[in-house]
């Protein structure tokens, strides 16, 4: 399977990594949103808001998780089923509890013990079988397999309900309330009714009963001083915002027509269906939906880099450059507005204005590294200006965030040999070929 990023504040599709299913969304307005929400969680739970990152997942299944490091991935699928701001909240303290808890560098403590007791089955069953008693020696494998998935079941269910504790404290200390949490919890165990999920056996499970989550957290969340604690005005709306918009990128026209239907003017609604129109291929009926956008918030960055997506896509590129450029006016520290207008800019190719993007296109570098698709761009400007060298090292830059790690060892050998020794590229190019090395050499181990 490929993972893709996809920056849907751009909707194109502009990198590939190997060994993921799901596809990592990228939007400017929502990773804001994500990182506005949850500063005052992050600071409770003693982590530094800077050290977070957020990652949207495109993926119709309610779910987040963290993984090694301090990332913590949302699925689309958990905004869509959200109501209200409150909700996200209560998820996102639950994924803090588990970065704050270490889980994931305490995994091995479960798994540990639980690989012991298979490794010890497992002697015990050869044991039987040399001697004769195959049936006996099957009967202990299975008995050592059952008991080593029952220890780590109830590790990981130990660490969620401790992390279910921790998320309310967060929510506490934040001065949010725990009822978005609760409601959340709701969900999931109406969602487990309606896929006909045992209600009776936690034993078997990875997480305690939905029920059993609400029943211990209720009993917390009630006493709490922020239980009545009404949702952020502003907040709300923005999730509105950003929910609509996710809904017109990922969900199928139809969907989006009936969840938002004509008529229905809120941003929320408006976004949607430019999306969906846009996605369609009806640029005349995408441009005029955020053209209302447009009217009903002149100086939102936001609704400016829409209309200017939309124009780009639709061919009209010299019509996109003003309004791309109002908006990166009014959003000066938003990496992906700047790597739209610097894309706006290369695609007209008008000498004056490759000129123009690469000042665009290099602070929207220094503001976010990650982004394969504004090293494209870059990449582009370098070797329409002859510049061989830093053509290859942004092409290097892209292949090793792209998970390509031949491309990028190819590039930053061609880059190295161009630039001058001991400069700051030179040196990047080097560090360059050490990770793709690394990341070659274990590919070549894995083959073996």
């Amino acid at each position: 399977m490929r993972h893709v990023l996809a920056l849907f504040g751009l909707l194109v599709l502009a990198a590939a990594r190997p060994a993921a299913a799901q596809s990592i969304l990228r939007d400017a307005e929502t990773e804001a949103f994500f990182r506005d929400i949850s500063r005052d969680l992050v600071v409770a739970a003693g982590l530094e808001p800077r050290s977070i990152q957020f990652i949207l997942i495109g993926d119709a299944s309610i779910n987040a998780f963290v993984t090694g490091g301090q990332n913590v991935f949302i699925h689309s699928g958990l905004i869509l089923a959200a109501d209200n701001v409150n909700e996200l909240q209560g998820v996102i303290a639950h994924e803090l509890g588990h970065i704050a808890a270490g889980h994931n560098v305490r995994f091995g403590e479960g798994a540990g013990p639980a690989s012991k007791i298979s490794l010890l089955s497992l002697i015990g069953a050869a044991a039987a079988i040399a001697a004769g008693a195959g049936e006996a020696g099957m009967a202990i494998l299975g008995l050592g397999q059952t008991v080593a998935q029952g220890r780590f079941l109830a590790f990981t269910r130990d660490q969620e309900s401790r992390t279910d504790q921790a998320g309310a404290v967060f929510l506490s200390k934040a001065g949010i309330s725990g009822q978005g949490s609760i409601a959340f919890f709701r969900k999931l165990q109406g969602q487990e009714y309606r896929l006909a999920i045992p209600q009776d056996n936690e034993y078997a499970r990875t997480h305690p009963l939905s029920s059993t989550r609400v029943n211990n957290l209720l009993a917390v969340y009630e006493r709490d001083a922020a239980w009545n604690t009404p949702a952020d005005k502003a907040l709300q709306s923005r999730f509105e915002r950003v929910k609509g918009k996710l809904s017109g990128y990922v969900e199928e026209p139809g969907r989006v027509m009936q969840r938002y239907p004509a008529g229905t003017n809120s941003t929320a609604a408006l976004y949607a269906r430019a999306y969906a129109w846009h996605r369609s291929g009806y640029p005349d009926q995408a441009l005029a939906e955020a053209a209302r956008l447009a009217a009903s918030g002149p100086d939102d960055p936001f609704f400016l880099e829409l209309q200017g997506q939309i124009l780009l896509e639709s061919g009209k590129v010299e019509d996109s450059l003003p309004v791309l450029r109002r908006a990166a006016a009014r959003a000066p520290g938003e990496p992906m507005i700047l790597t739209l207008l610097g894309h706006a800019l290369v695609s007209s190719e008008d000498p004056k204005l490759q000129a123009e993007a690469e000042p665009v296109l290099r602070k929207a570098v220094s503001l976010d590294r990650d982004n394969p698709f504004t090293w494209y761009q870059l990449g582009v400007i370098y070797d329409r200006r002859g510049d061989k060298p830093r053509a290859a090292l942004a092409a290097a830059e892209r292949f090793s965030l792209e998970g390509n790690a031949p491309g990028a060892m190819l590039n930053a050998r061609l880059a190295r040999a161009g630039l001058p020794a001991g400069s700051a590229d030179f040196i990047r190019a080097d560090d360059i070929m050490l990770v793709a090395g690394d990341a070659i050499d274990l590919q070549k181990r894995k083959k073996r």
